[in-house]
C-alpha cells in the first residue's frame, strides 16, 4: 500500500512539475547598431525563462552582467556607464501569453501575442509583442524580438556617442524550455 501512495504521489508531482518549462540557458540579443557605424551588439546566453503551461504565464530574466561584446571596453563602458548594472544587476520580463494552449504547439512556430511588463534599469514598461513557440514533444522553444528605447528606460546616452546608438534597440530571444 505505501508504495503506490508513494508511486501516486511522485507521478502527481512529476505531472504538475511538467506543466512548467524553464531554462537557464537561453539567449538575448540586443542590437543599438546604426549603419556604417560601429557594432554595437551584445549577447547573453544564461538568460533564465519559465513558461507555465496551465495560464501562459511566460517570465525571463537577464543578469546585465552576464552581456558580453566584442571588444571588452565597450562591456565595460555599457555595465559602468550606461547599465549601471552593479545598482541595476537584472532585466525581467513578466507577463502573459494571450490564448495560449499548449495543446496548439507543433514542430513548426506559431505566433502569440505576448503582453507583460518590461524591466530595465529599474524602469518597468508595458509591453506588446508577438512570441514564436514551437514544440518537438519534450521541449517549446520560445522566440522573438521587439524594439526599446534607452531614454524610456532612463539610460543615459552621452552626446558625444550618441549618433553611433540606434534609438530603437532591437531585443532579441530565443529559449529551448523544458521540464528540467
Amino acid at each position: 500500500m505505501k508504495k503506490i501512495i508513494l508511486l501516486t504521489i511522485l507521478l502527481l508531482a512529476n505531472s504538475t512539475f511538467a506543466q512548467r518549462l524553464l531554462t537557464r540557458s537561453g539567449e538575448i540579443k540586443f542590437d543599438a547598431s546604426m549603419p556604417n557605424s560601429v557594432e554595437i551588439v551584445g549577447k547573453s546566453n544564461t538568460a533564465s525563462a519559465i513558461l507555465d503551461q496551465p495560464t501562459g504565464q511566460f517570465a525571463t530574466s537577464v543578469i546585465v552582467k552576464s552581456i558580453r561584446f566584442k571588444v571588452p571596453l565597450m562591456e565595460e563602458h555599457f555595465n559602468e556607464n550606461y547599465m549601471e548594472s552593479s545598482k541595476y544587476a537584472n532585466s525581467t520580463f513578466k507577463g502573459k501569453i494571450a490564448g495560449f494552449d499548449a495543446k496548439k504547439l507543433v514542430a513548426s512556430k506559431v505566433a502569440f501575442d505576448i503582453e507583460g511588463d518590461l524591466t530595465i534599469h529599474g524602469i518597468t514598461k508595458k509591453v506588446k509583442t508577438k512570441i514564436y513557440l514551437s514544440s518537438n514533444g519534450t521541449k517549446v522553444a520560445a522566440s522573438g524580438n521587439f524594439l526599446v528605447h534607452a531614454q524610456d528606460y532612463g539610460i543615459e546616452i552621452p552626446n558625444l556617442v550618441k549618433e553611433k546608438f540606434a534609438d530603437q534597440i532591437k531585443v532579441s530571444f530565443n529559449f529551448d524550455l523544458d521540464s528540467k
